[in-house]
C-alpha cells in the first residue's frame, strides 16, 4: 500500500513541478523541459526529478543550474500546491534515455541506408 502512495505523490510532484516550471519561473536561461519522471524515497525525504532538456550541452548544464538556483521557490510552490507533512529536497537530473533512444534511432537509419558513422 505504501508503493501505491509514493507512486501517487511522485506523480502529482511531476504534474505540480512541470506547471511551475512552465508557467512561474521566469528564468530565461531555462529551455525548454519536460519532466520525464520523479522517483520519490518511501519517507518521501527525497525527489529526483528526470528532465529532458531541448538544445546543446551548454544549454542544458545552463538550465540544470538555473533549476539549482530555483530550487528552494519550486518547492516553496510545491509546499502550496500538495498536501504533505514535508516537501521533499528536489534533486534535478537528465533523463539521458530520450537521447539514447534517438542515438540508436540514427544508427538504425545509417545502417539501413548504408551510411554508418560510429
Amino acid at each position: 500500500m505504501a508503493k501505491v502512495r509514493v507512486g501517487r505523490v511522485g506523480e502529482q510532484i511531476k504534474k505540480e513541478i512541470s506547471q511551475i516550471i512552465q508557467s512561474e519561473l521566469k528564468d530565461p536561461r531555462i529551455g525548454f523541459i519536460t519532466v520525464t519522471g520523479v522517483e520519490v524515497t518511501s519517507d518521501f525525504s527525497l525527489a529526483k526529478i528526470y528532465l529532458s532538456v531541448l538544445g546543446t550541452d551548454e544549454q542544458k548544464e545552463e538550465t540544470l543550474k538555473a533549476l539549482g538556483r530555483s530550487t528552494g521557490f519550486i518547492r516553496s510552490e510545491l509546499g502550496k500546491r500538495i498536501r504533505l507533512r514535508k516537501i521533499p529536497e528536489l534533486v534535478f537530473k537528465f533523463d539521458a534515455s530520450i537521447d539514447y533512444g534517438s542515438r540508436i534511432e540514427r544508427l538504425l537509419d545509417q545502417i539501413n541506408t548504408g551510411t554508418v558513422n560510429p
